[in-house]
This record gives C-alpha cells, sequence and structure tokens, in this order.
C-alpha cells in the first residue's frame, strides 16, 4: 500500500526545524487523538501523524528516510516489519503531556488516566440588541439550562459505592493492538465504570446515573456599555456538565446589533448623513441635529458641498476597551428636488440668468468648448 510522505502528513517542508516539527503534531494530535475527535477516520490520521512524527523527530532516523525514503524501515531496510517503522517503543508522554497539562490516556500505550477530572464543553449562545442598548449597556434576563450536582446521590451517580470489577479502580482496560505499524497498547475507558474506577450496587433514579441534573434557570445579565457587532461576554459554569467531577464549562454570550435607522458606528465613532437643502448648502445655516446624546445646534458653512464633514469630539461611543469616547462625523449630502412648485421654477430660472459660473471650476471646462 503507498504510504504518504511524512513530511506532508505532518504539513511541513522538508526543511523544517524540529521545533516546527514538533507543533505541526501538537496540532494534528489535538485535532485527531481517538478520545477528543469524532471525525471517522481519526484513528488512521492520528496513526500517520504518530508514525511521521516518531520519524522526523528522531535526527538519526530522518537522515535515513530522507535517503531512502519508507524503505528505510520496510523489511528490506532491516529496521521495522512490512508494514514499515514500528514505533511501539516510542515516547509520546512528554509531548502529550504539554498537550494535555499532564497525562493522556486512552491511546497508544502512553500513560494517564482517563478518570481524570475534565471541563464540560462551552456553549454560544446569541444575544439581540438595540443600537442603544450597545451603546449604554443594559440589563438583560436569559433562560439558561444549566447542571447541578444531584442531590440524591451528592453527584456520585449512584449509591453504596464499590470498586468497579472490571477495570479495578483504574478507569482504564489495557488491550494489546497489532496494526500495520507494529504491536502497541492501547489504553481505552472502561466500559462498565464510564472511567470512573467506581460502581454502584444502585444507579441513582434521579440522575439516571450521570451525578447531574439539568435545571432551567433565569439571570439577569448585565450588559456592559459599549459592546459591540460579535463581542461575547462569558457567563462561568453555565455550560455542559463536567466529566468526573470537573467543573461545569461557560457559556458565552455573543452580541448581535441591530442597524439604527440614522446613525452608523465604526468602532467608537458614529456616523450620521445630513440632508442639505441647496439654499442651506449655498447660503449656509444653523441645523439642530441629533446626537446620541440629545439634540445640538450645528453650523453649516456657506458652500457646504456632499461629501462635506464635520467632527463632534466626544460624540461618539465609549468603547468596552476604551479609555475615552470616539467622535461624531457629520456627513452632508446636498439634496437636488425633483418637483419644483411654479414659483420656485420662476425663482430658479431668474437665478440661472444670474452669472455664477466666473471664477469657478466650470471654467476649467468652458475654454475647451468655446
Amino acid at each position: 500500500m503507498d504510504k504518504k510522505d511524512y513530511y506532508e502528513v505532518l504539513g511541513v517542508s522538508k526543511s523544517a526545524t524540529q521545533d516546527e516539527i514538533k507543533s505541526a503534531f501538537r496540532k494534528l494530535a489535538k485535532k485527531y487523538h481517538p478520545d477528543v475527535s469524532k471525525e471517522p477516520d481519526a484513528a488512521e490520521k492520528f496513526k500517520e501523524a504518530q508514525e511521521a512524527y516518531a520519524v522526523l523527530s528522531d535526527e538519526s532516523k530522518r537522515k535515513q528516510y530522507d535517503q531512502f525514503g519508507h524503505a528505510a524501515f520496510s523489511g528490506n531496510g532491516g529496521m521495522g516489519g512490512a508494514g514499515g517503522y514500528d514505533f511501539s517503543g516510542f515516547d509520546f508522554s512528554d509531548i502529550f503531556g504539554e498537550m494535555f497539562g499532564g497525562g493522556f490516556g486512552g491511546f497508544s500505550g502512553f500513560g494517564g488516566s482517563s478518570n481524570r477530572a475534565r471541563k464540560g464543553r462551552d456553549s454560544v449562545m446569541t444575544m439581540n440588541l438595540s443600537f442603544e442598548e450597545a451603546v449604554f449597556g443594559c440589563t438583560k434576563k436569559v433562560t439558561l439550562d444549566m447542571f447541578e450536582d444531584c442531590e440524591d446521590c451528592d453527584g456520585k451517580g449512584g449509591h453504596n459505592e464499590k470498586t468497579c470489577k472490571t477495570c479495578h479502580g483504574s478507569g482504564q482496560v489495557t488491550a494489546e493492538q497489532r496494526t500495520m505499524f507494529g504491536t502497541f497498547m492501547t489504553k481505552t475507558t472502561c466500559p462498565n465504570c464510564k472511567g470512573k474506577g467506581k460502581s454502584y450496587e444502585r444507579v441513582c433514579n434521579t440522575c439516571k446515573g450521570n451525578g447531574k441534573v439539568k435545571k432551567t434557570v433565569t439571570k439577569e445579565i448585565k450588559v456592559p456599555a459599549g459592546v459591540n457587532d460579535g463581542n461575547q461576554l462569558r457567563i462561568a459554569g453555565a455550560g455542559e456538565a463536567g466529566i468526573n467531577g470537573g467543573p461545569n464549562g461557560d457559556v458565552y454570550i455573543e452580541f448581535v446589533i441591530k442597524e439604527h435607522q440614522i446613525f452608523k458606528r465604526d468602532g467608537d465613532d458614529i456616523y450620521l448623513e445630513l440632508p442639505l437643502t441647496i439654499t442651506e448648502a449655498v447660503l449656509g445655516c444653523k441645523k439642530e441635529i441629533p446626537t446620541i446624546y440629545g439634540n445640538v445646534k450645528l453650523t453649516i458653512p456657506a458652500g457646504a458641498e456632499t461629501g462635506d464633514r464635520q467632527r463632534l469630539r466626544g460624540k461618539g461611543i465609549n468603547g468596552v476597551n476604551s479609555f475615552g469616547k470616539g467622535d461624531m462625523y457629520v456627513i452632508f449630502k446636498v439634496v437636488i428636488p425633483t418637483k419644483l412648485s411654479r414659483d420656485q421654477k420662476k425663482l430658479f430660472e431668474q437665478l440661472a440668468k444670474t452669472d455664477l459660473e466666473d471664477g469657478t471650476e466650470f471654467d476649467k471646462i468652458r475654454k475647451y468648448v468655446d
């Protein structure tokens, strides 16, 4: 059977350093370890990564592989069985200890205990906020399914505790496994006690042996002022139940902000498009405009054009991670009327008879026409 190139398996170049090889293997191991991955071909990919790392992390074996390829560890090479390099004696415990914080049992012969306490999985839920709620903060109520220790069995899952006869209290069962890569020991979670190392004469009827019961609770969540679309707020301990006495996971509230009718947000700054009539733009004026803090009077200079802007300092948003408020930008938009009354039309006709073009941008075009 054709075997993949070891460098290709780890996704590194042939000039990769040992640190790069180790980092690549750690990522693949986290992704495909059978104890955590739900992908159907995870075990096969995990074994491929193990074999590749066992060879490339050893300078001597790496040189042999670079020179002879997989033949270096075939039957002809005299270094392994017909299946290829035998890595059953390779010690992976150091790298898995770094990855998972100590022993990580359950596969390929490295030590550890699968009955260790593990934190429950985190979850994410969305919360819709109005523009104003996001800007100024608010208090919201959320309904959560939380897991608590069962009161009837004190979180144990049963009554009359005794040592599991299948795993003798270790929480694991060990078996010898023969594969194309060689023979090595596998450790899996005990099917009888689910890794706890203990069993009970009577399973708790309240929690059905889980040790946790689900309760629906309503919590008040204080949304801080200045949150933006996509920001998250963590609610500690409100996630999935922990395993073997481990803590519950967390719930992350992700905010979805509804767009405002007239205000646009960019970070901590606010933008307002302000329509102006032709006369307001030409002659200038004072206009009362809205801000998120109330109305203010804005002086529009004579000769304002579409796209001109004015900045109002400190009229923006006080962001969650900011030390001060943003600004507000007023963008002018001169609106050309499409419908005119008879009197208005006459006024524009009279205006058209006056010379408004001399010394303006019109001169640049006129000299090519005349």
